[in-house]
């Protein structure tokens, strides 16, 4: 059985050859001679095989080089680890990857500077992150993955079903009244027929809602500042902007349709005592009509006071006394919800009405894309006056597929400060 020889590919072994072919070479001349065959022959082999070491040590070089030129441009472990943490806000994402930027170009006219698209996540989501490794929080890095900061209370868009879209609109039918109903048949029977009646095409276009804050140089330097103030005012005044248009909105112009502005049921209590029962009777229409049942309300902080506040012929408060709760599941219910319902207390709807419906089921806030935030130092006098300017924005539509599955409560009861 043969053995296969693996050469070896190394400069000692080039520099021996060399020295043999040389020390043949050197003898003959020594003994003033010509080369016999026998030495010309391995003269030449020892030449050929340096040349092919010398070439394939040429290449192991080339390699290193390359993959050194790849290392050196290649992330950090660190930098690795950073680019996997997910930022916990939109201030945070910001400054993760337009900070250091930011500082870069600042006092250099008409500089810009903008960041991945900050996407929400569903509150049910627990990708959490812990803070910034070694107090440095000037990443240049991109993640696309963002979570929605943490808010306080239960808004309208937590409320509906929620979707993504890549086109400019939604195009869907609204369905009429059904006729007909399924029933037992004999064998070789009849079926019934079951239609909706005069279904309508509806286009519910992607709208825009931005907005932009001014901050000097010396601001932009503090990261911590910024996060703060992308938060606490870009990212909530854009939310609170969001509420007003999905519950307000006209539908004329640049404005969402918003659910009050839909052909949707409507309720009236007569007076303060009726009013609790009123938003029963908009539960129960709104899956009598629309086989749906109510999973959310929407009320003023005012009239959610009067009811919160309502007290029997004992003086004892119907949701719970300040101390503990009176009737219920006891214990202290901060906010209580309204006939078991998710109930959204906003501003943002006007005093006097409540909004009930089946919100997850009967309507969808679609998005597209996600928040997104850039900065720049060109507007109007930002430059010669040391300002940034720091816009947010956000496009999103509103499809509502069954508006009878929503009811509008015009409150009897008169609640105030």
């Amino acid at each position: 059985m043969s053995e296969t020889i693996t050469p070896v590919w190394t400069k000692e072994r080039r520099e021996e050859l060399l020295n043999t072919a040389r020390e043949t070479a050197q003898k003959a001349v020594g003994e003033n001679r010509d080369l016999t065959p026998e030495e010309q022959k391995s003269i030449d082999d020892a030449l050929a095989e340096a040349k092919t070491i010398g070439e394939k040590l040429a290449a192991a070089r080339k390699s290193a080089e390359t993959l050194a030129a790849l290392d050196a441009m290649a992330p950090r472990q660190e930098d690795r680890r950073q680019d996997t943490v997910v930022a916990k806000s939109l201030g945070e994402h910001f400054v993760k990857h337009g900070m250091s930027r930011l500082i870069d170009t600042k006092g250099n006219k008409g500089a810009s500077v903008s960041v991945p698209e900050y996407f929400v996540k569903d509150s049910a989501d627990t990708h959490q992150v812990t803070g910034w490794t070694d107090g440095v929080p000037y990443l240049t890095d991109y993640d696309r993955t963002v979570v929605r900061t943490f808010r306080p209370r239960l808004t309208v868009a937590d409320l509906l079903g929620s979707g993504t879209v890549s086109g400019n609109a939604i195009s869907y039918l609204v369905e009429g009244a059904r006729v007909g109903a399924f029933t037992i048949v004999d064998e070789a029977g009849a079926k019934p027929q079951i239609e909706y009646v005069n279904p309508t095409a509806v286009v519910d276009a992607v709208k825009k809602i931005a907005g932009f804050i001014k901050l000097t140089d010396e601001f932009i330097e503090d990261a911590d500042f910024l996060v703060s103030e992308i938060n606490q005012r870009l990212l909530y005044d854009l939310g609170w902007k969001e509420e007003q248009e999905l519950l307000n909105g006209s539908g004329i112009g640049s404005e969402i349709k918003g659910l009050l502005a839909r052909d949707i049921q409507t309720e009236s209590g007569q007076d303060a005592a009726d009013d609790p029962d009123a938003v029963f009777r908009a539960m129960t229409k709104c899956e009598v009509e629309s086989g749906l049942p109510a999973d959310g309300i929407v009320i003023h902080p005012y009239d959610y006071q009067g009811f919160r506040l309502a007290r029997d012929d004992n003086e004892q408060y119907y949701g719970g006394g300040f101390f503990s709760a009176q009737y219920g599941p006891g214990g202290f219910p901060i906010s209580p919800p309204l006939w078991g319902l998710r109930t959204v207390v906003t501003p943002a709807i006007a005093q006097g009405t409540a909004l009930v419906g089946a919100f997850s089921m009967a309507a969808t806030l679609y998005r597209k894309g996600g928040v997104r935030v850039e900065s720049t130092n060109s507007h109007d006098e930002d430059f010669t006056s040391n300002l940034v300017t720091i816009r947010a924005e956000e496009r999103l539509a509103l499809a509502v597929r069954v508006p009878h599955g929503f009811c509008s409560v015009t409150l009897g009861g008169t609640y105030g400060s």
